[in-house]
């Protein structure tokens, strides 16, 4: 088996509907995985799974509000039904409130970090007793790929606390998880981007003085495309990163170097 190929492998994809899941989900399938393509918003899994099918692919579209852990249960004893033995959990869903911290309602930063940190521990759990229970034998006992950002490694650039926080909780979530679940042979690392243009961060690419002023904070002079987190995604998730666990890498074109 090549080390950037999971053949066999069943791959869960949160809030792949769109975006950098929706380009993870499809190199996963192009590396070989069954992909359970999940979304809070049917139609945009459907479509992510339709594009991965058309092109030779193994995907379902599978419909979750993550933030209920009890759907979630049952959503991923269905997926281990329908494509085998979880192998890979991609946590990619998530939001972002952009106010500053004086002026954001109590309930929308609890929204924000409910999505973002809460969600994507119980998700992480689900699937880690779905690897301990099915995987206790085998030599690898599954990996979990956390989306953080650079934003929470960094105090950011635009008021965004609610976002910064529950990142900066999911770097240190990634750290703990990867020392619990070593044991069982279930890795856990995360990827964190920098500015990425997907629908997520519309209002930052199409206002050209903010985007000027990302761009300012970006030594390599280029902004990495959805593709780009993929494939740190997929390394994260493949034979060749089978040592790696409790890191955080950034696919940032240098901004955290300065």
């Amino acid at each position: 088996m090549k080390l950037y190929e999971i053949p066999g492998k069943c791959a869960i994809i949160t809030g792949a509907g769109r975006g950098i899941g929706a380009a993870t989900a499809e190199l996963f399938a192009s590396a070989g995985a069954s992909v359970a393509v999940v979304d809070k918003y049917e139609n945009y899994a459907v479509r992510t799974a339709d594009t991965i099918r058309k092109s030779g692919g193994n995907a379902i579209a599978v419909t979750c509000d993550i933030t209920h852990e009890e759907e979630v249960e049952e959503v991923f004893d269905g997926i281990a039904k329908e494509l085998g033995a979880i192998d890979i959990l991609v946590n990619n869903a998530g939001m972002a409130i952009r106010k500053p911290a004086i002026d954001m309602p109590l309930a929308e930063w609890q929204q924000v970090v409910e999505l973002n940190l809460t969600a994507l521990f119980a998700c992480s759990r689900v699937a880690a007793r779905h690897m301990r229970a099915e995987r206790k034998d085998a030599p690898s006992g599954g990996a979990i790929v956390n989306l953080a950002s650079i934003m929470g490694l960094s105090g950011g650039l635009f008021p965004n606390a609610s976002y910064q926080a529950s990142k900066g909780g999911v770097v240190n979530l990634t750290r703990a998880l990867a020392v619990e679940w070593a044991p069982d042979r279930i890795r856990v690392n995360a990827v964190a981007p920098t500015f990425v243009n997907t629908d997520f961060t519309a209002q930052i690419f199409t206002n050209p003085a903010v985007l000027e002023e990302v761009e300012k904070h970006t030594p390599l002079g280029i902004l990495p495309e959805v593709d780009d987190i993929a494939a740190a995604i997929l390394f994260l998730a493949s034979p060749a990163a089978r040592c790696v666990t409790g890191v955080t890498l950034p696919v940032d074109s240098g901004y955290l170097a300065k």
